[in-house]
């Protein structure tokens, strides 16, 4: 099944440059790879059925970014939660939505810490990054370049 979201035309990417997304709803800790992998599989489409440059880099933080946000929704939030890629700008976006109303603090960065590095390096690697409050609970979005995620364009 392809779970890409395509323009009645089937035009790709390329071609006609509207936005395509994937979502999937969560409710266990064990998503947490499905949902690793649910990226994986989300870009790989975007680069085979639409056309578009994703950098083997861009897979690899794409996967990171999802791992470290899942794992913070799984220790902090109760109840399911939502998870969004939406290919648009040569960049992939990243949404969390969870139920939690507190906001994560993103902590300085500090070598001598044990754990507790995820937003930090989230935010390190991602052209953007914010945390918004929702009426029910908050979203987290963060931004990958899908062609040198790795470069000068990101990181804070």
């Amino acid at each position: 099944m392809n779970m890409l979201e395509r323009d009645e035309d089937s035009r790709t990417l390329a071609e006609y440059p509207v936005p395509v997304s994937v979502s999937a709803a969560f409710e266990g800790s064990e998503e947490i790879a499905v949902a690793r992998t649910l990226a994986r599989s989300f870009l790989t489409d975007v680069r085979t059925v639409h056309g578009l440059e994703v950098s083997a880099d861009a897979v690899d933080v794409v996967q990171l970014v999802v791992s470290e946000l899942v794992t913070n929704v799984r220790r902090h939030a109760p109840g399911p939660f939502l998870l969004t890629l939406k290919v648009q700008s040569q960049a992939v976006t990243v949404t969390v939505w969870d139920t939690e109303p507190d906001l994560p603090l993103p902590r300085p960065a500090d070598p001598a810490r044990v754990g507790r590095h995820g937003l930090e390096i989230v935010m390190a690697l991602c052209r953007s990054f914010a945390i918004h409050r929702e009426p029910v609970g908050k979203r987290i979005t963060a931004t990958v370049a899908l062609t040198d995620p790795l470069g000068d364009e990101t990181g804070r």
